[in-house]
């Protein structure tokens, strides 16, 4: 790397910054073409486009992180190639081969390598791929082009200050996602449907609000945009299971994690809102912030406190510290978690 960037990497935010370059690959007549870097960071499609009118687009979150002798290394690439193509399927559009979305995302971050944080400042290189439906379409059907790119971003930590415990309130005036519909895959709507509950919810005080399954209304589902998963008395790790929960990479990676590394049970099924005072630690899961604890959820008027509104529970600091030591480099990963950029 000769390039050198003037960035403020401690005071990092979680907020755009045009990089150099990205990645752009156009479906048109049945297949993907070769794919390119490009410097411009706009794109010029048609006022007709799908993703414009019908919501028909889907998108990823996935970071490249700086070691300490200097290495760069992306985080289980493989599973977000894999959840964008079940997205893809969901919306009726073409999926981008596994190996080539690796491939884009590898570009990407060489060619932007200067903007990758340095080791130790807790930052790191966000990367945004997404597909979306483009050319001249006005009826309700699938795009007769599509775009594929790779975009990144230099993100600060999540936590400024450390890792620290929020509230959260258990929504009943909003559902995410509907019963059959598009839950869990990773789709604009989903978080477009999140902006007016997620606003209620700051307004009234708290970091976000909880959803509870949209059928029942019985069992927590997704804390705002993330995973939930609970720390029960006897030390089990359980976290929701639902066809309208977005299978978070990082919920997954805690599961291996709790149960390989710190000798948790772990299991996935249906968390009863009713039965909150069965876990001793409780925290939110996603690429952006690795972990979020959460302190007190409030349900109905009352707030349920577990741990500590102010502290985090030990269990939910060993997680956080053992994943976030893997994706830096500093804790031995499982087999085929790390993809090193080269």
């Amino acid at each position: 790397m000769t390039k050198k960037v003037d960035i403020d990497w401690a005071n990092l935010s979680f907020s755009y910054m045009k990089t150099d370059f990205r990645y752009v690959a156009k479906w048109k007549d049945g297949k993907w073409d070769e794919g390119k870097l490009v410097e411009d960071n706009m794109l010029t499609i048609s006022e007709a486009s799908t993703a414009l009118h019908y919501g028909q687009q889907c998108f990823e979150g996935l970071k490249a992180y700086r070691t300490k002798d200097n290495k760069i290394q992306l985080f289980r690439p493989d599973e977000n190639a894999k959840r964008l193509n079940r997205s893809c399927d969901k919306l009726l559009m073409p999926n981008f081969p596994v190996e080539r979305f690796i491939d884009a995302c590898m570009q990407v971050v060489k060619a932007n390598e200067a903007y990758v944080p340095p080791y130790g400042t807790g930052a790191t290189l966000y990367l945004r791929p997404f597909l979306i439906g483009v050319g001249d379409n006005i009826g309700v059907k699938p795009a007769p082009e599509y775009l594929f790119c790779v975009f990144c971003v230099p993100v600060g930590p999540y936590f400024k200050g450390g890792l620290t415990p929020v509230n959260f309130v258990i929504s009943e005036s909003f559902d995410r996602a509907a019963p059959y519909g598009t839950g869990g895959a990773k789709v604009g709507g989903n978080y477009a449907a999140s902006l007016e509950a997620h606003k209620v919810a700051v307004d009234n005080g708290f970091a976000d609000c909880i959803y509870l399954d949209p059928k029942t209304h019985t069992k927590i589902e997704e804390v705002g945009a993330a995973n939930f998963f609970g720390i029960t008395h006897d030390n089990k790790f359980i976290t929701p299971k639902s066809p309208s929960i977005l299978p978070s990479i990082t919920k997954y990676s805690l599961l291996h994690i709790a149960k390989e590394y710190m000798n948790l049970e772990t299991s996935e099924g249906d968390v009863l809102v009713e039965d909150l005072d069965q876990f001793k630690e409780a925290g939110a899961c996603g690429t952006a912030a690795v972990i979020t604890p959460i302190g007190g959820i409030e349900y109905r008027g009352k707030l349920h406190v577990f741990h500590s509104e102010t502290e985090v529970g030990p269990l939910t600091r060993e997680l956080y510290d053992t994943l976030y030591g893997i994706q830096f480099g500093d804790v031995k990963a499982p087999e085929g978690w790390i993809y090193e950029v080269k």
